[in-house]
């Protein structure tokens, strides 16, 4: 059976208990087909960059899937026919990552370089320029 990570996106009015059932519907489905579902997320209800069919908004879910491909292609099916459903992309893993996602991981406020000067200066070489010959200054009159 082939490793796949799959990720939906749900309409921004039904409730987060009604997603759960969605992941519930389509881990029913790949079960009965003879795959299984491994670590499953969701991500919440997140802003999305352009309106999909008249939604700002979306609940998003991932799946981890071992699954054949008949199974996956039944779960996507069902996802066109769902109008509570916008969007979906299956991807074919050749391992499932361990641990959560990159979307579940908190980044620590202190890893950000801040605004005080405690950042590195840009451009990759110093500001200090002691060591380069002074200018002669025109007098001004």
């Amino acid at each position: 059976m082939a490793l796949y990570e799959h990720v939906f996106l749900a309409r921004q009015d039904v409730s987060g208990q009604q997603v759960d059932a969605l992941v519930e519907q389509y881990k029913g489905v790949i079960e009965a087909h003879g795959g299984k579902v491994g670590r499953v997320e969701n991500w919440g209800l997140k802003s999305l960059t352009y309106r999909i069919k008249k939604n700002r908004k979306a609940h998003y879910a991932l799946m981890d899937i071992d699954a054949p491909a008949a199974a996956v292609q039944e779960m996507e099916r069902q996802m066109r026919i769902n109008e509570d459903i916008l969007r979906y992309m299956t991807i074919a893993v050749e391992a499932h990552e361990e641990g959560p996602s990159a979307m579940m991981q908190k980044r620590d406020r202190d890893d950000r370089p801040r605004r005080d000067g405690d950042r590195p200066e840009r451009g990759g070489f110093d500001r200090d320029r002691s060591d380069r010959p002074r200018r002669p200054r025109e007098d001004r009159a």
